[in-house]
């Protein structure tokens, strides 16, 4: 399914659960605008993950931003938010008019190429409760994002998020199906994907996806 054939808030899963995508929620000056700006003021930094025994560095770069004295764990490193600044609010209270809730912290990860990606996971984790909301916005470079179904994994959906575009995920979405933003040998610019979430308990949230 192309995103050019994609109507503002249509959902793209055919069925257990809701992705809908609002391909351009955002307009190219503010886009342009709140690119530059999380690039040059997030503190990004490059995460490591043991993988097969030894420690690897996450093939993009990363930071999480929330409210005070919130922190992500996973494979046993501890991030502890760093505060709002404007540019967050700003795109937060924005999507929350859509969305429906309130947002407690957001992960935003930095792809410098088209050589860095992310691969097949979901955002189960009990900490986000159950049928929980995430709010996905994306700036700069156009990339793949592909879902595909636990059960039957020959389902598989696939589209573009462009510059300013705007991905909600909520219903059984995170029970029912994986995604993943795929390396490409493309010669891709920049991109900033920010994922908004609501954290139902407390401070600690293990993470699980970081590969």
């Amino acid at each position: 399914m192309a995103d050019n054939i994609i109507k503002q808030g249509e959902n793209i899963l055919p069925k257990d659960g809701e992705v809908l995508l609002f391909p351009s929620f955002f307009c190219k000056e503010e886009s342009d605008r709140l690119f530059q700006s999380l690039l040059n003021n997030i503190e990004w930094e490059q995460y490591q993950i043991q993988f097969f025994g030894k420690m690897k560095d996450q093939p993009r770069l990363s930071a999480f931003y929330g409210e005070s004295g919130m922190s992500y764990t996973y494979s046993g490193k501890k991030l502890i938010a760093k505060p709002w600044n404007p540019e967050l609010l700003e795109i937060k209270d924005r999507i929350e008019t859509i969305a429906g809730v309130k947002f407690s912290g957001v992960l935003l990860n930095l792809y410098r190429s088209g050589g860095d990606g992310i691969g097949w996971h979901s955002d189960a984790e009990k900490e986000h409760g159950t049928n929980h909301v995430i709010g996905s916005v994306s700036f700069g470079a156009t990339r793949t994002f592909k879902l595909r179904h636990r059960q039957d994994k020959q389902l598989l959906v696939k589209t573009n998020l462009a510059h300013g575009s705007y991905l909600l995920m909520k219903g059984e979405t995170q029970l029912n199906w994986q995604h993943q933003v795929p390396k490409t040998s493309k010669a891709l610019a920049g991109r900033i994907n920010l994922t908004f979430r609501e954290l139902k308990y407390g401070n600690r949230h293990a993470l699980n996806y970081f590969r």
